[in-house]
Order: C-alpha cells, then structure tokens, then sequence
C-alpha cells in the first residue's frame, strides 16, 4: 500500500513556509491540517494522471518530451497543484513536473514561455564575470526590498554552471549558487540547474532542482532531459519567419543577466525550499516513484508472459 501521508516534521514545515509566503497570518493547527488535506490530495490528483517514462509526453501545441524509463512527468493541472502545495508560486507558463520513480530527491519543473523568438547573436559576446557581476548587482538591488518586507537578504556565491549556449541546437544551461545573507559557508543549499530549448515562438525551461552536494552527479541527468525535448514542425528555432514572426524584447544574455535576475528571488525560495523540506520531497518521490515501479513491473511481466514453475 502506498502511503501519501506526510510527517509531522514536515507538515510543520510546510506551515511554517506558508507563514513566510504569507506574513501577518497567524498559522495553528488548523493551518497545518489544512496543509496536511491538501498535500495528500495534491499527491492522490498526481497519481491518477502520472505519466511514467519510457513515454513521449506532448507539450502543449510546442514539442514532444521523450521520458526516459525511470522517471514520472506530473501534467499541467496537477503539476501546479503539487507545486503550490510544496510552498511554491507558480503561474500559467507551467508544462509540468517530472520525478525520479527513485529515491533519488530532485526534480524538474518545465515552462513554456511564449515570449517570441529570441535573437541568439548576443552569446558570442558575452562574458561570464560581468554576467555574474550583473546578477550580483541586481541582487543588492532587489535585497532593498527584500528588507523592507522583512525578508531574508540573498547572496550569490558564484557559478555552478557556467553560462553555456549551443548556437547548432539552439540550446542554453546556466546555474547559479547562491544564500541567505549571513547563512553559515557550510550550511547545505538547493541549487537551481537552468537549461532552456529555443524555439520559434519563445523558449521552453527545465529548471533542475537538487541539492548542492549532488548537482555535479546530477548534472547529465539535466542535460539528458533536455536532450530529450524535441520542437513539432514549424515550431522550430529554425523555422522563424522575420516577416511574420514576433521578436521578443530581449537577447539571449537576459535569460541569465535580465530576466534571471527579476526572478532570482523565486529561484532562491525553490532552492531553500528544497534544503529545509528534502524530507516531503522524498515523500512525494518515493510515493510516486512506487506507483511507476508498480507499472514497470506490470509492463515487464506482460512483455515477457506468464512466469513457469521451474
């Protein structure tokens, strides 16, 4: 029997999150039952529609994703329902979500954002300290208000990934570490593995979340997975029409040193979450990961026939 309870430990931490997405609320028991309900209906809503790999996943009217065996992709819908119940904010630009069906604790979210094609000529010029000197820049600046909401301050450490383009497949990975402000050298982090796929009409992320003492492991894992994103005819980087075609309002560089660091805040909430609640995550692969195991099973056996007594 596969178990999508939530232990006490976490669903106190989940609670305790919800305090901070939400400051002046007053979170009691009451709160995390609440919290408590909707994990586990988020969990049995992910059950029901789980896709588990080897499968090719159709994302939105964009591209195909060929799941690798060994791993479950959350559709939109409940995706996002999973996300919000982890303590996460997330928006419409969502494709989904995909586990391990493994112990291992890390996962992917997906987007699609459909901000028009994007020029790439810029990443020949580019350089990786002043895109991390701008990043750091924009950082102090979004620090001022971070203080004037009483949240904690955040502080890049540095690269984990350099900035890296593939002009032939149109591709992008960058990653970035960073902290609380104040936060002890050696306290544990949630690293955010950025890879993205450019397409005629925007670009589709992977944001590879795990944690900074295994992303070096992980890291083929990430570009495994965006190997395994393929644009539908027409929808092509190459396929861009300048005569028809929306340009988006930026470069290449802005996915890192623009647009990035807007986000920078979230990013560093999804890494942070991971660290503190790795346990819920673990729970939520794990109860995922047996449902699969459950169907692997199944598929073998149906593959290979009936098993004779020796």
């Amino acid at each position: 029997m596969i178990s999508n309870s939530m232990s006490s430990r976490a669903r106190i931490a989940l609670a305790a999150l919800l305090v901070l997405l939400v400051p002046g609320v007053a979170w009691g028991e009451d709160a995390q039952s609440a919290a408590q309900a909707e994990w586990n209906a988020a969990m049995a809503a992910a059950r029901k529609v789980h896709v588990a790999g080897p499968s090719e996943v159709r994302l939105v009217d964009q591209a195909t994703f060929k799941l690798p065996e060994g791993l479950i992709f959350i559709p939109t819908a409940e995706a996002k329902r999973l996300l919000v119940a982890m303590g996460n904010r997330v928006g419409d630009d969502i494709l989904g979500v995909v586990f391990p069906a493994s112990q291992e604790r890390w996962f992917v979210v997906m987007r699609f954002h459909k901000s028009g094609y994007i020029k790439d000529d810029d990443a020949k010029d580019w350089n990786a300290d002043e895109l991390l000197k701008s990043l750091k820049e924009g950082t102090e600046k979004s620090n001022a208000e971070r203080r004037a909401r009483g949240i904690g301050e955040i502080e890049i450490v540095g690269w984990v990934e350099v900035p890296a383009y593939d002009a032939m497949k149109h591709r992008l990975v960058w990653s970035l570490s960073s902290k609380e402000r104040n936060e002890p050298a050696r306290a544990e982090r949630g690293i955010n593995y950025n890879t993205y796929a450019l397409g005629r009409e925007g670009y589709i992320s992977m944001n590879f979340v795990t944690g900074a003492k295994t992303i070096e492991a992980e890291k083929p894992i990430a570009r495994t997975l965006l190997a395994a994103l393929e644009y539908n005819d027409g929808k092509r980087y190459t396929d861009f029409n300048s005569a028809t075609d929306h340009v988006a309002e930026y470069g290449l560089a802005a996915l890192i040193g623009g647009v990035a660091a807007k986000k920078l805040g979230l990013f560093a909430i999804i890494a942070a979450f991971f660290v503190k609640f790795a346990k819920m995550i673990g729970i939520a692969v794990i109860a995922l990961g047996a449902v699969a195991a459950k169907m692997f099973r199944r598929r073998k056996e149906a593959e290979s026939g009936p098993t004779l007594p020796a």
